[in-house]
Parts: C-alpha cells; sequence; structure tokens
C-alpha cells in the first residue's frame, strides 16, 4: 500500500511534465509564430467551405503537410509544393495536417489546380476526371434541375456522367468548399511560383479557370 502513493505520484509528475513539454510549451511557441509573408486569413465564404471539408471528412485521406526535400523527394517529385513550415498554418485553427495519404496532399492544391470548374466536376463524380479514382463522390452537394436559373453554377461533366435531360448545379455547400480548396495555396507565401497544373485534360484552355 506504501507502494502506490509513489507510483501514483510518479505517473502524475511524467503525465504532468510531457504535457508541458509536449502541449503547453510548444503552443506558447506557435501562439508568437508569425503568418508567412503574403498569407492572408481566410474569408466568410473559405471558413464555411473549411467547415465543410471538416464534415465530408477530407481529413481523412487528404494530408495538408507537404515534406521538405531533406526528408523525402516524393512530394516535391509529385507536384505538392515546397515543404511547409509553422508559419504556413497561422490562421488555421485548428489545423488540417492529417495523418494518411490515400489522396494527395492539398495545402497547395490552390496552386495546382486554380480552376472552380475542375473542383466542381472533381467532387461531383470524381471519375468524370480520373477513371481509376476511389474518391468518393459528393452528389448531396449538388442539385440536378431541368434547366439552370439565374446565377446557377452548372457543372460540367463528360456525356456519360450527365443526367438525361437535366443539368447539375453546385449548392452553396459546393461552391464553398471549392473557395476553400481554392484558397490552400502556400506556395507564393514561400516565394516559390505556381506548380504546374496537372489535370489529366480537363479544359482549363476552355476558360474553366474560374
Amino acid at each position: 500500500m506504501n507502494r502506490l502513493i509513489p507510483i501514483f505520484v510518479g505517473a502524475i509528475a511524467i503525465l504532468a511534465f510531457a504535457t508541458l513539454m509536449l502541449v503547453i510549451v510548444p503552443g506558447a511557441q506557435i501562439r508568437e509564430q508569425a503568418p508567412a509573408p503574403g498569407l492572408t486569413d481566410y474569408t466568410t465564404q473559405q471558413l464555411a467551405g473549411r467547415a465543410q471539408y471538416i464534415n465530408q471528412g477530407c481529413v481523412y485521406c487528404h494530408s495538408q503537410q507537404p515534406r521538405a526535400a531533406g526528408q523525402t523527394l516524393a512530394d516535391l517529385s509529385h507536384g505538392w509544393g515546397p515543404g511547409s513550415s509553422a508559419a504556413d498554418y497561422a490562421y488555421d485553427r485548428p489545423h488540417q495536417l492529417g495523418t494518411m495519404r490515400t489522396g494527395p496532399d492539398l495545402l497547395n492544391v490552390g496552386a495546382r489546380l486554380p480552376s472552380r470548374d475542375w473542383h466542381l466536376t472533381h467532387l461531383y463524380q470524381p471519375r468524370a476526371i480520373f477513371s481509376w479514382s476511389i474518391m468518393p463522390s459528393y452528389p448531396y452537394l449538388f442539385e440536378k434541375k431541368k434547366a439552370a436559373a439565374p446565377g446557377d453554377v452548372v457543372v460540367r461533366l463528360p456525356a456519360q456522367f450527365q443526367p438525361p435531360g437535366e443539368v447539375v448545379v453546385a449548392r452553396k455547400e459546393a461552391l464553398d468548399l471549392v473557395a476553400y480548396l481554392q484558397s490552400l495555396n502556400r506556395v507564393h507565401a514561400q516565394g516559390g511560383g505556381a506548380e504546374e497544373v496537372r489535370d489529366e485534360g480537363y479544359a482549363l484552355s476552355r476558360g474553366d479557370n474560374k
């Protein structure tokens, strides 16, 4: 019985020390970190889209932490942009670093794929762009109509994915989510140039760069 008290006190001391060194001290350091040059806070729409990103569970399959060349050459060769730093996450509360890469890293997807139309098509039906994609589709973020109304954003789809006699238009949730994805661009904040857009033949050249 006399040994239980020292063991209990020791366990509490170890837990307190670990909390101090792994949570409190790093948290204080991060709070003092200034945003990366050129990085701006999210707009209201982008924040709404960020909430959708969280709600849809995107973080379970996508990371937002490309590693530096000193850690691995793979991230740079994939075109995911330069390695991230703490300053790149100054406005992320909470951050969406992720732990899995079932899909590509998204921290700089706004630089790689700036097209709103690309993202809308990809969200509605990923197989419309990548036939081999295992990403789930999100049709409930869209609406089918007989004809588009003024102000509707129509999703461009290949013929085999186009509903007969109908058009697919984006709901507010889809537009917000895309606005957030377009905002994910830390390349300019680090002084680099935008990465080459790899769109697998999607027609960006036809004006789909909104």
